[in-house]
C-alpha cells in the first residue's frame, strides 16, 4: 500500500482539538459512559487552583456546542463524558472512505528524512530467525514511520573484515578440501554448498541473504560495507578526541556519556577495532543528509546506545540524531517445548526454515506481535495452524469475508448515511475505525509497532460482532452497510501492511 501524503482524516483528534489543546479523549470501556471521555478536567485543576467539577463544567458545555456531540455528562470527581450523534459517525465513515488508502497517516510533524539500519548479520551464514526478528521489527517500524509521511531508508551494513569473515572464508575452504573446519570455524549444509561453487563465498552468501529477505518482504534499499567504513577513520581520527594508552589509541568517549573510553586502533599491528568503523558509518549517515539514523540491535549490544551517540558528539553533530533500538530473543515451542526446525544445522533455525514451516504472514506477525523489549515465544504448531485460533489468520479472514461481501454486492450502491438509527455495534466499528491515527503515531513515536497487531484483532473483533449481529446484503442498511465494510476493508488492510502481512481477498 502507498504511503500516506498530507494529513488524513483523524476525527477524534479533530474532536479533542476542538475541546482545546491539550485535551485527550479516551474511550471508555463501557459504552454507558459515554462514546468518550476526558479527564482534562482533573489535570487543570491543580494550576488553575478550582475545583475539577466546576472545570468538568465549563468543559461539559463547550462540548455540548460542538457538531457531532448530542449531550455531555460529568462523572466521579471530574471527568467530562460525551455521547456522540449518528451524524457525527456518519461523517467519520465519510472521512475514512474520502481518505481511501491514504487514512491514517500524514501525522509527522515535522517530517524527517530517516534511516533505518536493519539486520545487519555477517554475511557468514543464512539469516536465523533471531535476525529475522530484527528486520521485522525494523521494517514495521519503518512501515509506520512512511505512514506518517516521513522519507524512510532501509540500509543493511555487511561487516565483510575481520577475523570472523577469515574464519568463515578458511570453513568454506576447508570444506573444499573435505576437511573439517577450523577451530571456531562454521559448520553445517550450507558451507558444503558453498564449497561446490569455486571463488571467494562471501557474494554467494550475500545474495542468499538478500533473497531471503525479499522473501521475507524486506526490501533493502542501500547497502553498506566495515571495510568501506574503515577506509573513512584516517581522516576522521584529527576530529576525535583521542589518547593513546598502552600503544593503544582511544577516544574519550566518557566524556560524552559513554560508561568507558573505546579503543580505535590495535597497538599490535596497528589495524583499527569495530569501534573505529563505527565512528566512520556514523559519519557516512549523517552526512548523507538523514535527520535521524535508527540502528536496529540486539539486546547484547545494548553498550552501543552510549558509545555511538559519543560519535556523533565527538563529529559535531547532534547526538539526538542517533537513536539505538534493541530487542531481545526468539525461543520456538512445539508441545510447550523448546524445538529447533533447521535440517541444516542443530544449533540455529533458519529464516527460510521458519517460513517453510509456518509461511511468511504468520512469521511477520509473530516476531512484530511482541514489544522489543520482551524475548518472543513462538508456539509453530499454532501458528502453522489455518484456523481462527491463529491471531493472523483470525484478522485476514475478516478482510477475506468483508472481500467476499463487497464482490457479492457487485455494483450496488454505497452510502455514509444511515436509513434509521444506528446499531451499537455498528456505533462500536466506527469508532475503532477511527482509532487507527493514533494507534499509527503512537507505534512511530514509541518506536513500537506491536501496537498494529493489537488493534487489528480489535477491529476483527468489532467486525465480526457486527456482522454476526446485523445483515448486510438485502438490508434496510444496505448501501450504508457496504460503506461500513469498506472502511474496515481498508482498515485491516493497512494494518497488515504495516506488519508486512498480505490482506487476502480469499481464505
Amino acid at each position: 500500500m502507498p504511503a500516506a501524503g498530507p494529513l488524513a482524516a483523524d476525527p477524534v483528534r479533530e474532536l479533542a482539538a476542538a475541546l482545546g489543546p491539550d485535551v485527550v479523549l479516551d474511550r471508555p470501556s463501557d459504552p454507558a459512559h459515554g462514546d468518550y471521555a476526558t479527564n482534562a478536567a482533573l489535570k487543570l485543576a491543580g494550576t488553575q487552583r478550582r475545583p475539577p467539577r466546576e472545570l468538568a463544567a465549563e468543559l461539559a458545555e463547550q462540548a455540548a456546542r460542538i457538531p457531532g456531540v448530542e449531550r455531555t455528562e460529568i462523572a466521579g470527581p471530574g471527568f467530562v463524558n460525551l455521547f456522540l450523534d449518528d451524524a457525527w459517525f456518519a461523517t467519520t465513515l465519510a472521512e475514512i472512505l474520502n481518505a481511501g488508502e491514504s487514512y491514517g497517516g500524514g501525522w509527522a510533524d515535522p517530517k524527517l528524512r530517516i534511516q533505518v539500519e536493519m539486520v545487519s548479520a555477517n554475511p557468514t551464514g543464512p539469516i536465523t530467525v533471531a535476525s529475522a526478528r530484527n528486520g521485522a521489527y525494523g521494517d514495521s517500524l519503518a512501515r509506520v514511520l512512511e505512514l506518517g509521511g516521513n522519507e524512510v531508508e532501509r540500509e543493511y551494513y555487511y561487516n565483510d573484515s575481520g577475523a570472523q569473515m577469515d574464519k568463515f572464508r578458511a570453513s568454506v575452504d576447508a570444506a573444499r578440501r573435505g576437511e573439517e573446519p577450523p577451530e571456531d570455524g562454521y559448520h553445517g549444509a550450507y558451507v558444503v554448498e558453498l564449497a561446490k561453487v569455486s571463488g571467494d563465498p562471501v557474494p554467494a552468501m550475500r545474495a542468499q541473504i538478500e533473497e531471503s529477505l525479499e522473501r521475507f518482504r524486506i526490501h533493502i534499499d542501500s547497502w553498506a560495507n566495515q571495510s568501506e567504513m574503515e577506509q573513512r577513520v584516517a581522516e576522521l581520527l584529527p576530529k576525535l578526541d583521542t589518547y593513546e594508552a598502552d600503544g593503544t589509541l582511544y577516544a574519550r568517549t566518557s566524556a560524552h556519556g559513554d560508561d568507558k573510553d573505546r579503543p580505535l586502533i590495535r597497538s599490535s599491528d596497528g589495524s583499527y577495532l569495530y569501534f573505529a568503523a563505527d565512528v566512520g558509518y556514523v559519519k557516512d549517515k549523517l552526512e548523507r543528509g538523514f535527520d535521524l539514523a535508527i540502528y536496529v540491535l540486539g539486546a547484547d549490544h545494548h553498550g552501543y546506545v552510549a558509545r555511538l551517540k559519543s560519535a556523533a558528539a565527538m563529529l559535531g553533530y547532534d547526538p539526538s540524531r542517533v537513536e539505538v533500538l534493541l530487542y531481545q530473543l526468539v525461543h520456538l515451542t512445539r508441545g510447550g517445548q523448546q524445538t529447533k526446525m533447521s535440517k541444516r544445522r542443530g544449533d540455529v533455525v533458519f529464516l527460510d526454515d521458519f517460513i517453510d514451516e509456518i509461511g511468511v504472514d504468520a512469521a511477520r506477525w509473530y516476531l512484530v506481535n511482541r514489544g522489543p523489549d520482551q524475548t518472543i515465544e513462538i508456539d509453530i504448531d499454532l501458528a502453522a495452524e489455518k484456523s481462527q485460533k491463529n491471531p493472523v489468520y483470525y484478522v485476514q479472514y475478516a478482510h477475506a469475508r468483508i472481500a467476499g461481501i463487497l464482490r457479492n454486492a457487485g455494483d450496488a450502491p454505497m452510502s455514509t448515511t444511515p436509513v434509521g438509527p444506528l446499531a451499537p455495534e455498528e456505533r462500536e466499528l466506527i469508532k475503532r475505525l477511527a482509532e487507527l491515527p493514533h494507534v499509527a503515531a503512537e507505534a512511530a513515536e514509541k518506536r513500537g509497532p506491536q501496537g498494529i497487531p493489537t488493534y487489528a484483532i480489535r477491529v476483527a473483533d468489532d467486525f465480526h460482532r457486527f456482522y454476526h449481529e446485523h445483515r448486510v446484503l438485502e438490508s434496510d442498511q444496505q448501501a450504508f452497510r457496504l460503506a461500513l465494510c469498506r472502511a474496515t476493508q481498508i482498515v485491516i488492510a493497512r494494518s497488515l501492511d504495516l506488519v508486512g502481512v498480505e490482506a487476502p481477498e480469499r481464505m
